[in-house]
Formats: C-alpha cells, structure tokens, sequence
C-alpha cells in the first residue's frame, strides 16, 4: 500500500471527495490544453501555414494594425493582406467549451491514465468499484488494481467482523486471496451451512467460539437467510450471543422488531423457533429500554404479547387475502384484553405504524 494512503484515510469523506475533485479537474484541464494546443498548432491556416490561436485585441478579421509612425508620414492605411494571419493568444485560462469542441475533433479520444494522477486519488477512485470492476482494472493498471488498500476495504465492507482481522498477518498476506476465500466461503455456506461453517474454519478465518460468530453473521449480508436460520436453529448459542448484539434503546417496538427480523429472519410458520425469538427479543428490549419500561408499564411478558399481535395485526392489513380488515378500535380492544397494564394511546400508536409502515417481519 502506498505510504501515503494512510494519512488521507483519517480525513472527513467529503474533504476527500473535494479534493480528489479538484485534483481531476487540474489534471483534466492541463490535459485539455495540451491537446487544445496540439490541434491549433498542427492545423494548417489559410496560407498554408500553422494556424494561431486568436486575435489581437480590436483588430478587424480583414485588417492588420496599422505599423507604428505610418500615418506621422503621411502614408495610407495598408492594403488589406491576401491571407491574414491572427496575432497568437495564450491557451492558459481558455473557455473549457472550446478545449472540448477541439477534444472532439481529434480522431481519437483517449482517457486520463490513473497511474499519472497522484496515488490518493488513483485510490479513490478505485475504492468506488465492486470486486468485479476492480479485477477489470487491474488488467489496465496492474499496480493500482491489486492495491492491498482496495481490497481490505472490500473485505471489510462486506464482511464486517473475521477473527483473521483482529490476528498479527503474516508477511505477504494478501487481502485479494482473502476476499477470494471468504466469497467461496459464503457460497459454500448458501449451499450447505455446515460446510460453509467447516470451510471458514479450516482457512483460520473464523473461530469455533459463539460470540465470535455472532460478530460475523451480525456484519454480514451474503449469507443465504433460509440457511442462516437453519443454522442458529442448531446453534442456540451462536442465537443468544448474536440477540446481544442488537441496540434498541429508544427504538420504538414495531420499529425494533422489524430491526430484528432483518438479522435473525422469522420463519415461515409459527413454532417454536418463532416462540424463542420473540421470547428473547422482549428481554432484550426490556434491558435497552429501562426507561419506557418504568413509563408505560412494559415487562417482558407484555412486549412477548405485543409482538404477536403486530404480527398478527401485519398479516391481517397487507395480505390480499384478508378482506375485512381489522381496525384500530378492534385492535386496540383485543390487545387491552391480553395486555391491561398498557395504555390505550400506546397501543394505538402501534397500530399506526403498522398501518403507515408496513409489516414488521417483511
């Protein structure tokens, strides 16, 4: 990685954004010049010669000015020449439309090579490919492409937390051959979840520890749902560890359940894997929410019965299937019934939010 990488890392993003702007618009317009040159100078003029670039102020296309002390002498205006030749004007600062209409002009048109722009920004660029364009990349600038900094940071933003993060690396470890393994790794976890598991493992990857793969599952987005909740309906373990790990504090209910149900997926019938996932969520909201706890009355025995009727309550005003659907006088009633100790106006901004938002566990 290039020395100079890591210092442009602790900079705000918008500041590297600006400046990695500015650094292309300066390389560009020198760029554009350059050729803006090239063209006018190469191109032939009306007597045959090179051609200039602009006029002398206030002279007239078919006049040139007039030479000093001719008129003190009593002599005419001279004939106009048979080719007039305009008197050369600087490129620097020249209208960006006419360095473009002369880019146009040439044959060919080429692209701003990356490895003569300054490394942070030749990174930065890059940062912005997937793991796809970046490998294309690396055909055109081999350096740049297989850049250790590109890759760690692919790594990282889509496997959030490996156990091989926090270990001192080898020397020549690379963090290409790493994204390879973890990308077969979650392919093979899709396929079978205990091969995937196993696969992990065997590349000291992950660690057989409970928290540990919490971490890992929790931070990322490849892993197949139908497997994964297959996976912590074996491991009990990895699931409490992994129920841990979610923050609702001043969350509002449907709105941490729906957060939950998009880490832990709710299965597709009601059992007993359902039973313990809503079992465990409603301790775990209880502890974050110590506060609205005292407030409104909450236990965890009552957030358990709420869930379950914003899922039933989910059901019954987003399938197409149900005609009659339930309103917020019925709802509030039926779930009163089983949970007396809240109130009236609580339970309504529930319904609500389901009738606004939408299904909890979509």
């Amino acid at each position: 990685m290039h020395a100079d990488c890591a210092a442009c890392v602790v900079l705000p993003i918008h500041q590297i954004l600006q400046m990695g702007q500015g650094l292309w618009r300066v390389a560009r317009n020198q760029q554009l010049q350059q050729e803006y040159g090239e063209h006018w100078d190469a191109g032939p003029g009306l007597d045959g010669e090179p051609q200039d670039l602009g006029m002398e102020m206030g002279a007239n296309p078919g006049q040139v000015p007039p030479s000093p002390g001719v008129g003190d002498l009593g002599g005419g205006p001279l004939p106009p020449h048979p080719h007039p030749r305009r008197h050369p004007q600087h490129c620097q600062g020249a209208d960006i439309y006419q360095l473009l209409r002369a880019r146009r002009g040439k044959e060919q048109q080429g692209f701003i090579d990356l490895e003569m722009l300054p490394p942070e920004l030749s990174i930065t660029i890059l940062s912005y490919l997937n793991a796809t364009d970046l490998c294309l990349a690396s055909c055109v600038w081999q350096d740049l492409g297989h850049d250790e900094y590109l890759w760690q940071g692919l790594c990282k933003s889509t496997w959030g937390h490996c156990s091989i993060y926090n270990r001192r690396l080898p020397y020549g470890f690379s963090y290409r051959r790493l994204y390879m393994m973890l990308d077969e790794g979650s392919l093979t976890f899709n396929a079978n979840h205990q091969e995937g598991i196993s696969y992990f493992m065997s590349k000291g990857i992950l660690v057989d520890h409970p928290k540990d793969l919490a971490k890992f599952i929790f931070c990322t987005r490849t892993l197949n749902w139908k497997m994964l909740r297959v996976y912590l309906d074996e491991r009990r373990d990895v699931l409490d560890e992994l129920v841990t790990l979610h923050n609702f504090s001043n969350q509002f209910l449907p709105n941490a359940l729906r957060d939950f149900f998009r880490h832990i997926h709710a299965p597709e019938e009601r059992g007993e894997y359902l039973e313990t996932l809503i079992t465990k969520f409603s301790h775990r909201f209880c502890a974050c929410n110590p506060v609205l706890v005292r407030e409104v009355g909450l236990s965890p025995d009552a957030v358990y019965v709420l869930c379950y009727s914003l899922i039933l309550l989910s059901i019954d005003l987003t399938s197409p299937h149900v005609k009659n659907k339930m309103s917020k006088r019925e709802f509030i009633r039926n779930t009163r019934h089983a949970a007396q100790n809240i109130s009236e106006d609580f339970v309504g901004h529930l319904y609500d939010n389901i009738y606004l938002i939408g299904h909890v566990a979509a």
